[in-house]
């Protein structure tokens, strides 16, 4: 099935991008009726965040959370350098981009939108040989060119795919994460604890010291957020179910199933490239 080729430019002003997170305004926003799903959420800009398909990075920003910032922002600033943006500027909090030469030309390939209206894309910076709003078959060849790729290439994502991902693109994408994985530790691979186990003294384990997969962060704050401690985590987990397929075994269950919190200690007893999750 192809996708949509939609070209535009990307834009940070005014934003809080992370290392999978930037606004696209499209050339011709017609383009955005080729896709499945809820009408995209644009903004009074012509702006809409894009969900980068494959990879999730490091939060910079998660119900007023963050994960290590110092490997955080660089996954942030390597999105918005291979995307061309130069000179960009934060506030003083660091939370959002005050200045930047952006609205740099890229174009996306997608086919759907997610339930936060978001476009779920392929990123790609400069131009396409092709017309705008053309279908177009994405092979690996062609992946290479992508940011989503060349993030999990220099380590600076963690895979994390959806039942929509066709196999040879998500095979691409984990051979980018073993290669990463494996030139001595690229970017957060160096210091990575989500198999290996972690311990969860505080809230502040994960967001000051402990460098996890960003979805199990994610629920490890809205489980944690309020205070108190790991206890009863797992529990939570399976009361708000996450379904998944285990590629090894070809079965279908739950997140939960591949947690394990022992005391204060939590370990995904899983390669995150290992697992599928399933659109709700």
């Amino acid at each position: 099935m192809p996708f949509h080729l939609i070209k535009g430019t990307f834009h940070a002003v005014g934003y809080s991008p992370d290392g999978d997170s930037i606004r696209f305004q499209a050339d011709d926003s017609g383009n955005w009726d080729l896709l499945d799903g809820p009408r995209v959420g644009l903004n009074a800009r012509g702006h809409v965040q894009l969900r980068i398909e494959a990879i999730d990075t490091l939060e910079t920003h998660y119900m007023g959370h963050h994960q290590p910032l110092e490997v955080a922002n660089e996954a942030t600033h390597f999105l918005l350098a291979a995307l061309g943006i130069k000179k960009v500027k934060f506030n003083k909090a660091d939370t959002k981009v005050v200045s930047a030469q952006d609205g740099t030309p890229g174009y996306i390939l997608a086919r759907k939108t997610e339930k936060y209206r978001r476009p779920v894309a392929f990123v790609f910076a400069g131009d396409a040989e092709e017309t705008d709003g053309a279908q177009v078959f994405l092979h690996s060849d062609r992946l290479e060119d992508s940011v989503n790729y060349k993030s999990a290439l220099a380590g600076m994502a963690y895979p994390t795919y959806y039942s929509g991902l066709f196999s040879e693109l998500r095979k691409k994408m984990t051979s980018a994460v073993n290669k990463a994985q494996k030139g001595h530790g690229k970017g957060i691979w160096a210091q990575d604890k989500t198999s290996k186990g972690f311990t969860v003294s505080s809230l502040a384990s994960v967001t000051d010291d402990e460098v996890i997969l960003p979805k199990l962060f994610r629920r490890i704050v809205n489980f944690m957020g309020d205070g108190g401690n790991i206890d009863g985590f797992k529990d939570y987990l399976a009361a708000n179910p996450d379904p998944v397929l285990e590629l090894k075994t070809g079965h279908f269950t739950n997140l939960d199933t591949f947690v394990e919190v022992a005391g204060n200690k939590v370990k995904l007893n899983v390669e995150p490239e290992g697992l599928i999750f399933i659109e709700k």
